[in-house]
């Protein structure tokens, strides 16, 4: 299926790996122009080389930028100074009892997560409504729904993304820009090795850990294993195509079954 997407600009934000890096990937070989963000130089550079190797004539660029330090965000905006796809992607995740949870945590997960979307989305999305087209997705997580007991502060914000997501789809009425979410399940994405060792332990291997983790933290997912980043790219380039023009104002589930409202 051809997406479409030659001659766009996507901006995908967290991208020099996991789910951000496949998103990032899909959208390259389906020919739109891709920026990179990371934290390193290093980080972007190993990512663009990646995505050259596989897809040779592909636009790659890239910008390094910490979303917990607004005037980075700021730089980045002005290097960056229009798009016709942003994937607000970044985040950040941790297992941690509720009442060890400081204020400060609770700032630099919203920090993170929640204005990184809110300040690009403020300067790309009235260029898109005055281009006449664009794509905004948000990367949420099944989490915005069924906040998890294990980080409520990491749902809270999920669930925060999904409300900035729907009101900025209000403000599209009868365009062709288009605001949804895209929920994750559980992802084999950077990161879940060490988040499977602080729910479960050290000494389990990797099968054994993942195998209690849908057994006793997520037994409603179907899928019964964890997701793909590439199974979660596949949705979102979708998306940003012209031809999921009918989809707006959703959050769309790619969870392995994990939700178990009908809603």
């Amino acid at each position: 299926m051809d997406l479409q997407l030659t001659g766009k600009t996507a901006l995908i934000t967290g991208s020099t790996g996991g789910i951000g890096l496949a998103i990032a990937r899909r959208l390259a070989a389906e020919g739109a122009a891709v920026l990179l963000t990371g934290r390193t130089e290093a980080r972007v550079a190993e990512a663009r080389a990646l995505i050259l190797q596989e897809t040779p004539d592909a636009t790659v660029s890239g910008v390094p930028v910490d979303f917990g330090r607004a005037e980075q965000v700021q730089h980045l905006l002005l290097a960056v100074p229009a798009v016709d796809i942003l994937i607000n992607n970044v985040g950040i995740f941790e297992p941690k009892p509720f009442a060890d949870i400081t204020d400060e945590d609770w700032l630099h997960f919203f920090e993170v997560n929640v204005l990184s979307g809110v300040r690009l989305s403020r300067q790309y999305f009235p260029q898109m409504l005055a281009a006449g087209w664009g794509r905004i997705v948000f990367v949420s997580s099944e989490s915005g729904l069924q906040i998890p007991a294990e980080m409520i502060h990491y749902g809270t914000t999920e669930t925060a993304q999904l409300g900035v997501a729907r009101g900025l789809a209000e403000l599209t009425a009868g365009t062709d820009v288009t605001v949804n979410s895209v929920l994750p399940g559980p992802t084999a994405s950077d990161g879940v090795e060490e988040f499977l060792r602080q729910l479960t332990g050290p000494d389990k291997t990797r099968a054994e850990a993942e195998q209690e983790f849908f057994r006793d933290a997520r037994p409603s997912s179907l899928l019964k294993r964890f997701i793909t980043p590439d199974e979660i790219a596949n949705m979102v380039a979708y998306l940003c195509s012209p031809l999921a023009a009918a989809t707006n104002g959703a959050s769309v589930r790619v969870d392995g079954g994990v939700i178990r409202s009908i809603g």
